[in-house]
């Protein structure tokens, strides 16, 4: 039997989502400015490894878990078990699912605070950010089987930490200035 999974391949996968991000985030600093270009790449990479952290096993040893002894709702338990999957790091299950969406939050306001219409944006992007955390909670039910559960404490969690990033975009945008450094062309 073949398994995928624990904290060596989350790092492997979070490391290949951010030279893919830098990449892109490369390919848009002559058009959007600094800036804005690592805030789209550091968006777009902050995405990739949620979805990482949170959909590979994390622990290689774990198997498929037979379909009649899985999970099949999610837990409403709020404050839910204490995971002990990452105490090495020195936080617990709760505190790291808040820390996990704090980057998205941050790189949305960043990405979309050069235009003004990023008013109406970063309120819809934090929207957007709460629906992911939703989705990636009803994946992990659907793929219950890698030993993954979904809990609605881990939804609470995601979407203040999106809250906080949020907050700390708002801090950074007159600091960072991304509507600097446009690139305009004429055309002619």
């Amino acid at each position: 039997m073949v398994t995928i999974g624990g904290t060596g391949v989350m790092v492997l996968g979070v490391l290949a989502a951010g030279i893919v991000s830098a990449v892109v985030g490369l390919a848009l600093r002559a058009r959007l400015g600094t800036v804005s270009a690592v805030a789209i790449s550091g968006l777009i990479w902050s995405l990739a490894a949620i979805a990482v952290a949170t959909l590979v096993p994390t622990r290689a040893d774990v198997g498929i878990v037979p379909a009649d002894s899985r999970s099949d709702s999610c837990s409403w338990d709020y404050g839910g078990p204490n995971g002990a999957a990452f105490e090495g790091l020195g936080f617990d299950q709760r505190t790291l699912n808040v820390l996990l969406f704090v980057p998205a939050g941050m790189f949305l306001v960043l990405a979309v605070g050069r235009w003004w219409s990023g008013v109406v944006l970063a309120p819809i992007g934090l929207a957007l950010l709460a629906a992911y955390s939703v989705g990636v909670e009803l994946m992990q039910l659907q793929l219950a089987r890698i030993d993954r559960a979904c809990d609605v404490t881990d939804m609470v969690d995601n979407i203040l930490g999106a809250g906080v990033g949020v907050l700390v975009g708002v801090l950074l945008l007159p600091v960072l200035k991304p509507w600097r450094g446009r690139v305009t062309k004429v055309l002619g």
